[in-house]
């Protein structure tokens, strides 16, 4: 069966479905995205003092960035657990699931109690939080890019499949507006105080839309019509699992390490360096990552078409040589404390290394993987990934500034991590065009 015939005749979607797979989709990873970017902005910005008060201010950053980090430790468990249930009962339902759990514990953060009020407890009840919201967290982008992949036509895969992408735009802007609206209108002693909560209690609402949304969503049609789902074994899914070689999800972890590590850096670990470092103002970063953002709605887009025009392999390439190529000249101008060149910096850096990069990721991914093992081997592979680039990456930034007082560790681990993509693109194979509905990998 050619991917011609299999897009056309044996996985049929209507326009309409295809697009509420791809708002929900969007709207979930615009969800997760904006859960996670309000709280690692919060953690640059203000948690060290609500949390933990009683430390010095670069020792309350590093235990700020560990509790960001220890989210993705439980992503890791939520991709395995719920990848695993995805590739044997169906996409929807997990992501239903996701959704909800993830949204609960991020609108209970926002009702925390601070370190004054009851102590200790606090900074392990926020801990306990931000696992839930992990756990959950785990297996909704995968989740999220599977259905909308597997949805696609095949000409378009790329493009559409880029949503998923402009969701995490969506989010990032939508977290950092917040946060940059707070910021202006609001004294530090009112956001420390108050203020804080307010984008966390925010997205009570988006939890309830996106409940709806997703109890609206049909199944996909690649899994419907996997040869191995009827019946639904347990068995069919260990076989599959245990017949893979590997190879694909090596590469998989290469291909997310530099888009995950570079986000952590750029994202979140540059907005609290600057602040606390550079004697630049909390809103200078925080507008740069609004403006990055919304730039990111015709970069995301934009990579998406020139993926499906030219294939998966340049486009990463590309970017990710770029990326290494820029980081020296960008931090060295972030270091000079100049706001408009700074801003300037930080939007290039974050359209090239992170958001263009994850435009390319979501499909590649996806692609590499045979249907019945995709969403539990693209769950697990983002996940490994962004807890050694993502979680790791900004403690360890934090880290080696502290101790070198100086930019320089910023712009190798840029490069590291850019240079393990290019070399992973560089021996992946081409998968664009590939028919989703096999049942093994690419390679």
């Amino acid at each position: 069966m050619t991917d011609s015939t299999q897009t056309a005749g044996a996985v049929r979607r209507s326009t309409r479905e295809l697009s509420k797979a791809a708002v929900s989709g969007w709207l979930g990873t615009a969800m997760e995205f904006m859960d996670f970017q309000l709280y690692s902005l919060a953690a640059a910005i203000v948690f060290n003092k609500i949390f933990f008060p009683d430390v010095s201010p670069a020792i309350g950053l590093i235990a700020a960035m560990a509790t960001y980090g220890v989210g993705y430790v439980a992503r890791l468990v939520g991709a395995f657990y719920f990848g695993r249930m995805g590739d044997r009962i169906g996409r929807k339902k997990v992501l239903f699931l996701t959704i909800t759990i993830m949204g609960a514990s991020t609108t209970l953060i926002g009702v925390l109690p601070p370190y004054q009020t009851i102590g200790i407890a606090a900074p392990i009840l926020l801990v306990v939080l931000r696992l839930v919201q992990g756990f959950g967290a785990g297996a909704e982008i995968a989740g999220a890019t599977v259905m909308l992949v597997e949805y696609a036509p095949v000409k378009r895969r790329g493009l559409i499949s880029s949503l998923v992408s402009l969701g995490t735009n969506s989010g990032t802007l939508a977290a950092s507006g917040l946060w940059a609206l707070l910021l202006l209108v609001l004294s530090e002693e009112q956001v420390i105080a108050w203020g804080w909560r307010v984008p966390f209690l925010l997205s009570f609402v988006l939890l309830l839309f996106g409940v709806w949304m997703r109890s609206n969503l049909k199944e996909s049609p690649v899994f419907e019509e996997r040869e191995d789902v009827e019946p639904k074994s347990e068995g069919a899914i260990e076989s599959g699992l245990k017949q893979r070689k590997g190879r694909a999800f090596l590469l998989s972890l290469g291909l997310r390490f530099g888009q995950a590590g570079n986000s952590g850096l750029v994202q979140t670990f540059l907005v609290g360096y600057i602040a606390s470092s550079l004697a630049v103002s909390r809103s200078v970063p925080t507008n740069a990552i609004v403006y990055g953002s919304l730039l990111g709605f015709a970069t995301i887009p934009l990579v998406g078409l020139l993926g499906d025009r030219f294939g998966r392999r340049p486009v990463y390439m590309a970017l990710s040589l770029v990326t290494a190529i820029i980081a020296v000249p960008m931090m060295a101008t972030i270091a000079s404390g100049n706001t408009v060149m700074l801003t300037i910096a930080m939007v290039l850096g974050l359209n090239i290394g992170v958001l263009g990069l994850f435009a390319v990721e979501s499909v590649t991914m996806a692609e590499l993987f045979g249907s019945r093992t995709r969403f539990t081997q693209l769950a697990v592979a983002k996940e490994i990934g962004g807890t050694l680039a993502t979680a790791i990456g900004p403690v360890m930034a934090a880290s080696l500034t502290a101790w070198t007082q100086h930019w320089w560790p910023i712009a190798a681990m840029l490069i590291v991590y850019s240079l393990i993509t290019l070399v992973s693109a560089w021996v992946s194979p081409e998968t664009r065009g590939r028919d989703l509905v096999r049942l093994e990998d690419a390679l």
